[in-house]
């Protein structure tokens, strides 16, 4: 019981030393002095230090950061994780909730084994002006927001070139897997109707009536579509992948198209080819399409005359054995 006695009293001794060493300090150093000694201390602990910080703004400008927002949809997959405090939401649009990470909140993360460190800062800001009380906007504060990435100096290069482009990849499949499938159709003048509906057809490939190596073969082929871009990308090829369906009608060609949009999560543009008059107003729907989407040209066989090249060629040689006899004769 003494010692413990003995132990409290020396830390209340060393405390008021200190509350007394900083009275003393301020009372007899001017400001400027003190200023001065703390920023070269800042200055020189920066210098020692082996963490490099990298701030990312919420706005550059007038418009907002893309990086920043791609680290507030990348966090928000890690925030519940490891964070204390996290906010959630969601939209129309989604379909299922989005976290994202509360201000002064610190999110560790792991890329190929360099640790990393994100945090979210918030600086409330007084609007000028908000000091009269006859001013409507009194009330109202602005908030600057920023996330600050830390990391070791020796992974700079990894961070810059690797890291944070994986964070902006990463992020635009996050947004995709979470967005609603929606069908598009065509309004008039050949453009697509910008009222499209969410496509809530039920089929998946767990309820497909399909022959199991089949589907294997159909999931397998669509997963490394969708890994394989940098491939597309490598060989100079344009990343799309087509597939045709043919068989009478109830066999399952629709429902083969909804499993698909469903498991990849794409867009659908039913497109109908008779519709389309020339190769211009195809081209302007192309364009018009969104990316990570499914074109289905229904009916092609109905759509478009498609002719035989069997038939063309015995046509051709009819033609041409006619004209020798004509010329015999």
């Amino acid at each position: 019981m003494s010692n413990s006695t003995t132990l409290i009293s020396a830390v209340a001794s060393l405390a008021a030393s200190a509350m007394l060493i900083r009275s003393i300090t301020n009372d007899f150093i001017p400001l400027e002095i003190l200023d001065f000694f703390y920023s070269k201390i800042y200055y020189l602990s920066r210098q020692f230090s082996s963490q490099l910080t990298i701030i990312i703004e919420e706005f550059q400008g007038v418009s907002r950061n893309q990086v920043y927002e791609a680290a507030e949809v990348y966090l928000g997959t890690k925030a519940t994780l490891s964070a204390l405090r996290v906010k959630a939401s969601k939209s129309e649009d989604d379909k299922k909730l989005a976290f994202s990470v509360d201000r002064d909140e610190d999110i560790s993360d792991d890329y190929e084994g360099v640790q990393v460190k994100w945090k979210l800062s918030c600086e409330i800001l007084e609007p000028y002006g908000s000091r009269h009380s006859n001013d409507r906007n009194a009330n109202f504060k602005s908030e600057v927001r920023s996330y600050e990435l830390s990391f070791h100096k020796k992974h700079k290069e990894k961070i810059f070139n690797s890291y944070l482009p994986y964070v902006l990849e990463r992020a635009k499949d996050i947004k995709q897997e979470n967005m609603e499938v929606k069908l598009h159709t065509i309004e008039y003048d050949c453009y697509w109707n910008g009222n499209s509906v969410k496509f809530s057809h039920p089929m998946t490939f767990k309820t497909l009536a399909i022959d199991a190596e089949l589907k294997r073969e159909v999931v397998s082929d669509l997963d490394k579509f969708v890994k394989g871009k940098e491939f597309y990308k490598r060989t100079g090829k344009a990343w799309k992948r087509g597939y045709l369906l043919y068989g009478p009608p109830g066999t399952g060609k629709s429902s083969l198209i909804a499993a698909m949009a469903n498991y990849l999560n794409y867009d659908i543009y039913d497109l109908d080819l008779t519709i389309v008059t020339n190769n211009n107003d195809l081209k302007n729907l192309l364009l018009g399409m969104s990316n990570r989407s499914i074109l289905v040209f229904e009916d092609i066989d109905c759509s478009i005359k498609l002719q035989n090249r069997e038939e063309e060629e015995e046509e051709e040689q009819k033609k041409g054995d006619n004209n020798k006899e004509s010329k015999g004769s």
